[in-house]
C-alpha cells in the first residue's frame, strides 16, 4: 500500500486547516450580520476573502451589506464574483434580484429570481419575489399566476398570503377582489399572528368594502391581545369604534413606519403610483420662480423621496421624521446635510427663523386640525419663506360638513376650507391650493391637495 509523501501530507493539513480557518471566521461572519453588527460582520468578511478571495458566500453576504449601505453597484459587483465560483447557488440569484428590485429595475430582477427557479424549482421566497417583479412591470396575468404557485408550493407561507392579499387589494376591479383580499390577509394573520401589517390591511379592506362592523372586530381582537398597541388602537377610531384623537399619536406613527421602512418605496411608488412628492416639487418650482441657495426642511422625509427634487433648490437640506426605521432608509439615500428624529411641531417649535422652505409630503396626513402645526411652520420660517405640504382631500362642496376627518386608512382628510383658514391664521399672505391625485388606493385615485404658502413679511 502506498503512502503519501510528507511534503504533500504536510501541504494537505495546512489546506485542510486554512479550510476549517475560513469556515470558523465565515461563521463569525453570519453571526454577526444576523446580531445587526454590520461593521463588524463586513470586518469578518473581508478576513475571509483575504484568505479565499473567491469565497461565494462571503462575497455574497458582504454584498447585501454594501447594498444596504448604500452601495448598489458595489454589492452587485461583489455577488457577480459570487456567482462565478458558486452558478448554481439559487440564494445568491434570488438577493441579486433583490438589490435589482429595490434600485427600480424590474426586469433585471424577474430575470435573477427566473435563474434562481432554475436552480431550486421549488424555492417558496424567489417565486413570490418574481410575483412582485412581474406585478411591478404591470404585468398582473403573470404575476396573479406567480403568486398561485407560491401558495401551491408553500401553502402555509403566512407572507405569501400576505402578497396575494395586497396584491388583489391593489388590483381590485370589484367588489369579489376585495373580499378574496380579505380572506388571504385573514389567512397570513392566521399563520402569523405578529403579522401586524396583515391585521391592519384586513381592516382596512373590511372597511372599504362596507363591513365596518367586522372591521371594527378586527381591531378590537387586536386591541384584546395587544392592550397597548398604538396601531390597533388608532385604526379602531379609523373605524369609528372610538373617539378620534386630535392627530395621531407619536407612537403610532413610530410603530407604523418602523415596520414599513423596508417596503415604503416599493408599496408607494410601484403599487400606489405616489405622485406627491413630485407635485410638491412642481408647486414650489412654481413659488419659487427659479430661486435657489435655500434653507430647506423635509418635513417627515421618510426614506428620502423627496431628497433629489428639493437638493437644487438647497444650500442647505435637512430632514425630520419620528421613525429611526425610515431615517436610516434616507441616509442610505443620500442628499440631506443632516437628519433628525423627532416630532414635526416640535422641531419646527424649537427652530425659529431657521428656515426659507418647510415641505412635508404626505405627512400633515397624520394631523387632525392644521392651525397648530402651521402655526409653527410659520414661526421656522423667515419673513417670505415657503410652506408645502400635501393633504388628502375632504369633500365639502356644500361647505356644511366637517372640517377634516380620520379616514379607514388611518390618515385624516381636510376640507379645502380648513386649509386655507389654517394658513390664515398662522399669517401666510399668499396661499395656493390645487386639487391633485396624489396616489391610487384600491384602483382609484386619491384625491388630495398640494399646497404652497408663503409667510408675510418682506
Amino acid at each position: 500500500m502506498s503512502t503519501m509523501p510528507a511534503a504533500a501530507a504536510r501541504a494537505a493539513a495546512s489546506s485542510a486547516q486554512d479550510g476549517a480557518g475560513v469556515q470558523a471566521l465565515l461563521q463569525a461572519a453570519v453571526a454577526m450580520h444576523r446580531a445587526g453588527d454590520a461593521a463588524a460582520a463586513a470586518a469578518r468578511y473581508a478576513d475571509v476573502l483575504a484568505l479565499d478571495p473567491g469565497q461565494p458566500d462571503a462575497l455574497h453576504f458582504l454584498g447585501v451589506l454594501r447594498h444596504r449601505r448604500g452601495d448598489s453597484e458595489g454589492a452587485i459587483a461583489l455577488i457577480a464574483r459570487a456567482l462565478e465560483r458558486a452558478p448554481r447557488h439559487a440564494d445568491i440569484h434570488n438577493n441579486l434580484g433583490n438589490i435589482h428590485k429595490e434600485r427600480g429595475d424590474a426586469v433585471a430582477a424577474e430575470v435573477c429570481y427566473r435563474r434562481a427557479l432554475r436552480c431550486a424549482p421549488s424555492h417558496f421566497v424567489a417565486i413570490g419575489n418574481l410575483a412582485v417583479a412581474l406585478e411591478l412591470q404591470g404585468r398582473l396575468d403573470d404575476a396573479f399566476k406567480a403568486y398561485g404557485l407560491l401558495l401551491t408550493v408553500a401553502p402555509a407561507y403566512a407572507h405569501g398570503y400576505h402578497l396575494l392579499g395586497l396584491f388583489l387589494r391593489n388590483h381590485a376591479a370589484h367588489a369579489e377582489h376585495g373580499r378574496q383580499a380579505a380572506a388571504c390577509l385573514r389567512r397570513a394573520w392566521e399563520l402569523d399572528p405578529g403579522n401586524l401589517r396583515a391585521l391592519e390591511s384586513l381592516g382596512t379592506v373590511l372597511y372599504v368594502l362596507g363591513d365596518h362592523e367586522a372591521a371594527r372586530a378586527v381591531y378590537r381582537d387586536w386591541l384584546d391581545r395587544e392592550p397597548d398597541s398604538p396601531v390597533a388602537a388608532h385604526m379602531l377610531a379609523a373605524s369609528g369604534g372610538a373617539e378620534a384623537p386630535e392627530r395621531a399619536g407619536d407612537a403610532y406613527v413610530r410603530t407604523l413606519f418602523d415596520g414599513f421602512a423596508a417596503s415604503f418605496d416599493e408599496q408607494l411608488l410601484n403599487h400606489l403610483d405616489y405622485r406627491a412628492p413630485q407635485l410638491l416639487a412642481d408647486a414650489l418650482a412654481a413659488a419659487l420662480a427659479g430661486r435657489d441657495g435655500l434653507d430647506v426642511l423635509d418635513a417627515g422625509c421618510g426614506t428620502g423621496l423627496c431628497a433629489p427634487l428639493l437638493r437644487p433648490l438647497a444650500r442647505r437640506l435637512e430632514g425630520v421624521d419620528l421613525s429611526p426605521g425610515m431615517l436610516e432608509r434616507a441616509r442610505r439615500r443620500g442628499g440631506y446635510d443632516a437628519l433628525h428624529e423627532g416630532e414635526l411641531t416640535a422641531h419646527l417649535l424649537a427652530r425659529p427663523r431657521r428656515w426659507d422652505v418647510v415641505a412635508s409630503a404626505d405627512t400633515l396626513v397624520y394631523f387632525g386640525d392644521l392651525h397648530r402645526v402651521c402655526a409653527a411652520a410659520a414661526g421656522a420660517l423667515r419673513a417670505g419663506g415657503w410652506l408645502a405640504f400635501s393633504v388628502e382631500a375632504l369633500d365639502d362642496a356644500a361647505g356644511d360638513g366637517p372640517a377634516f376627518e380620520l379616514g379607514p386608512s388611518g390618515r385624516y382628510r381636510h376640507a379645502r376650507a380648513h386649509v386655507a383658514a389654517a394658513l390664515a391664521a398662522a399669517g401666510f399672505a399668499e396661499t395656493r391650493i390645487q386639487a391633485r391625485e396624489l396616489r391610487s388606493e384600491g384602483g382609484l385615485p386619491v384625491p388630495g391637495w398640494v399646497v404652497a404658502a408663503r409667510r408675510a413679511g418682506a
